[in-house]
């Protein structure tokens, strides 16, 4: 049967260049969106010179790519940096530009929001943001349909930037500001059924799991060893790739380090990304110069082969969202080791492709991280364990699933005109 074709609006508060595991699904979402004859019209955030000169260079996939397509059209929408983060951006008010007039201009089919509550400004408080839901007023007026799809545990996030005080302070509201939110769209879809979960206890309705996150299994595979960045270099190695922040816990590594070493001596992390906290971390990892490495960003068959390079993936964050680097360093056939959160227990099979350790415990982190290079058959049957306990998360088996939820839902709002 011919599938029909849909004019797609798809907003994202994060694209390249500015470097995410939301930018690069987001890229990989409309690139699959458009190789089925799909029309989207992407609006993403504006890259200016208010960022850091290195957000602007980097080798990432963006727009040049997509432009190839004939049904592919874009909007830059004015930004700022965001407040706590410089290298990130945030949009400016809709007194600056309009969403509704975009959409108007469009005549979309569906309306897709990523990380709708970074769109509004949630991350700012409201300080910098757009101040209102993104796409909503179209969609009520139109009766057009409105997704919004939840990458971040932005409760969580909350938590760590103002801390436990002023988070108790604000949990009695927590559940209204969360079902506000949710309720202005038509459905709001999770990537991890735990999260679903908690946040259908706040009250987030409607909500689904709908398994969108996916990674391109063919790219990252064990064979990328062939790229590895230290080819003379034979000490087990524990790799983390993902951003340098508060909420990744990155500074529990350089914690659990001396605990692994004192039974691996030879052990060698090797840290891969940046962030605000680039300077403390590698402060503290002065005292372990021979064994931890500060990669800095990586990109393209370097990161490749760092992901199969490595003997452990290790992932200490207690705030991920079905974490696209786990799934990553899993396809490339690595063990991984990580924070029991929600959403670790769906990609880590302990004993099996993996461990999962109790949060915010370096202790126990180290433990799990020793049994695997302690153990070499133990690690053999993780490593040929891991790449098949992922391969269900292909992109095109992802966003198969994606696609068929966007027809239900545009048959629901209207099946005799839109379809």
């Amino acid at each position: 049967m011919h599938k029909p074709k849909l004019r797609i609006a798809l907003f994202t508060g994060l694209y390249a260049p500015f470097l995410t595991g939301v930018s690069v699904a987001v890229h990989q979402r409309v690139r699959w969106l458009l190789e089925q004859g799909h029309e989207v019209f992407l609006i993403h955030p504006q890259f200016n010179n208010q960022y850091p000169k290195n957000v602007g260079s980097r080798p990432m996939a963006g727009l040049e790519e997509l432009k190839t397509f004939s049904n592919f059209t874009s909007y830059s929408f004015p930004t700022q940096p965001l407040i706590f983060y410089k290298s990130l951006p945030q949009p400016l008010s809709y007194r600056h530009w309009s969403d509704t007039q975009l959409l108007a201009d469009f005549q979309p089919d569906i309306i897709v929001v990523e990380e709708a509550a970074q769109m509004r400004g949630l991350y700012s408080a409201l300080l910098q943001g757009y101040g209102r839901p993104v796409g909503v007023k179209y969609a009520k007026r139109t009766k057009t349909p409105i997704i919004s799809v939840f990458h971040t545990d932005i409760v969580a996030y909350i938590k760590y930037y103002l801390g436990n005080i002023f988070f108790n302070l604000l949990r009695p509201i927590i559940p209204y500001l969360v079902n506000q939110f949710s309720q202005e769209y038509d459905l709001n879809v999770f990537s991890s059924r735990e999260q679903l979960v908690k946040y259908q206890k706040l009250k987030c309705y409607p909500s689904e799991y709908l398994p969108y996150q996916g990674i391109n299994c063919e790219k990252f595979h064990p064979r990328n060893i062939c790229h590895n960045p230290i080819p003379h270099d034979d000490r087990p190695t524990l790799l983390f790739v993902g951003r340098i922040t508060p909420e990744k816990n990155v500074t529990q590594l350089i914690d659990a380090y001396p605990l692994i070493a004192a039974k691996i001596p030879n052990v060698h992390l090797v840290i891969v990304g940046s962030g605000p906290l680039d300077e403390e971390i590698r402060r503290r990892a002065q005292k372990f110069v021979s064994g931890i490495t500060i990669w800095g960003e990586s990109h393209g068959t370097e990161l490749l082969g760092w992901f199969a390079r490595a003997d452990v993936f290790v992932n200490p964050s207690v705030t991920e969202n079905f974490c696209t680097t786990t799934n990553e360093a899993l396809a490339s056939g690595t063990p991984v080791v990580a924070a029991l959160a929600p959403s670790t227990s769906e990609q880590v099979s302990p004993g099996k492709n993996g461990f999962l350790a109790e949060p915010n415990n370096p202790k126990d982190f180290a433990e799990k991280v020793i049994a695997i290079l302690e153990n070499p058959q133990l690690k053999t049957a993780m490593s040929e364990q891991a790449r098949p306990s992922i391969l269900g998360y292909d992109w095109s088996a992802c966003m198969e699933k994606f696609e068929v939820k966007l027809f239900q839902l545009v048959q629901a709002a209207k099946p005799s005109s839109r379809l």
